[in-house]
């Protein structure tokens, strides 16, 4: 089974076409700058080199055309016609209370994406665009939607209820959702398997730290608390959003500088975080090399960066009542070995010891954790695309 995966946002595409038979990543790439001067799609060759054409890319549904077109090109390509795709997947990132799990897209479930649209209005509207344009390239192939959010439909109540007027919770659906529960899935699944324990049996927290972060308690397999809430500014300081701040605070610097609800967004999502912090940059290599060079902005971005990570640690422990696995994931958790050291110095009371040397890894999967420690530490690269190409076979398969 070929299964291409989508994930669309407002100006891009990335695209994985997997082969399911063997797990295979048969070709990859995304596209950039739709809509805008100099849109192109960069694909990874079959040595691993990196190509990129430049084409005039007006929309989606010309984004996703151009991709098929290289998928078949006899140069670039790897399959000789559209009819090889035998399914889409789509990341779908919210999916409100509507969706505790991956689903086969109809008209009905494409109402109700349309329906939480209102909940992230930066993204849904583009991942119902990539839908929109397989529907009309290829009419006749089926789509699966995965949503970000499903993974943690498992929260109990007064883990995602705020302590707000309950009715903003019946009228208009506000309360803590999470998001990356695709990668919190995969990565919690991937390392009992790497353990050989089992999943419906552990206390497992995930941490997805990167430009976005967010952290995950998982208990017997089910998602019971996240970091990240209505939308994906809550929690950890991230590359640019401001994780968890006084609600008040926000009034305040509305009333001092005169912002109205769309200048505040554009201040937590895109101004704030570590760029915000440290006045240098969203990359946290930028930020370590900041650090290097003694600047004390960087330094205290960093900090509070790792900080953030430990509260949560803990947070999430007394929740769980003790960790068996943590799992580092996303961009900074699996490749700066540092941060990981860092985020773990003194949490021996919680049985979390890491070996120095073990941890002195980049990018793969490892076991970090010392022989003494109670809880087992690990790095696992997460795959997204792969959890969703997994959903849509299995959707399809057991139809």
């Amino acid at each position: 089974m070929k299964t291409l995966v989508l994930n669309c946002g407002s100006s891009s595409i990335k695209y994985k076409l997997f082969d399911m038979a063997s797990g295979e990543v048969m070709a990859q790439g995304g596209i950039e700058r739709i809509g805008l001067d100099g849109s192109f799609l960069k694909l990874t060759g079959a040595d691993g080199e990196k190509v990129i054409l430049e084409r005039d890319i007006p929309g989606h549904e010309q984004g996703i055309g151009f991709v098929l077109e290289v998928l078949t090109d006899a140069k670039y390509g790897c399959i000789h016609s559209f009819d090889e795709i035998d399914a889409i997947g789509h990341r779908v990132v919210h999916g409100g209370e509507k969706f505790a799990s991956s689903m086969l897209i109809t008209d009905e479930v494409i109402a109700k994406v349309e329906e939480c649209s209102e909940l992230a209005q930066l993204h849904n509207p583009a991942n119902l665009e990539g839908i929109y344009a397989v529907r009309k390239i290829m009419p006749r192939a089926p789509q699966v939607a995965v949503f970000d959010t499903a993974f943690h439909q498992t929260m109990p109540d007064y883990a995602c209820i705020y302590g707000l007027p309950y009715e903003l919770y019946t009228k208009y659906g506000v309360r803590r959702y999470g998001f990356h529960g695709t990668s919190h899935r995969y990565v919690s699944q991937r390392a009992c398997r790497i353990l050989n324990v089992p999943y419906g049996a552990q206390r497992i927290i995930t941490a997805h730290v990167g430009n976005g972060g967010s952290i995950t308690a998982i208990k017997d397999g089910k998602s019971i608390d996240t970091t990240m809430g209505l939308t994906p500014v809550e929690g950890l300081l991230m590359g640019t959003r401001c994780g968890d701040v006084d609600a008040g605070a926000l009034s305040f610097i509305m009333n001092r500088e005169g912002l109205d609800p769309d200048g505040l967004s554009e201040l937590i999502n895109k101004r704030s975080g570590v760029l915000g912090v440290s006045g240098v940059s969203s990359d946290m290599r930028e930020i370590e090399s900041a650090c290097r060079e003694g600047h004390a902005r960087a330094i205290l971005a960093m900090k509070i960066y790792a900080y953030r990570i430990k509260k949560y640690l803990g947070a999430f422990a007394a929740a769980l009542g003790g960790v068996d696995i943590l799992v580092f994931t996303g961009g900074v958790g699996e490749n700066q070995c540092s941060l990981r050291a860092d985020v773990c110095s003194d949490l021996a009371f919680m049985g979390i010891r890491l070996d120095e040397s073990k941890n002195n890894i980049c990018g793969r999967e490892a076991v970090i954790s010392a022989p003494d420690s109670k809880a087992v530490v690990m790095v696992v690269p997460t795959d997204e695309e792969y959890m969703i190409a997994s959903d849509t076979r299995e959707i399809l398969c057991g139809q």
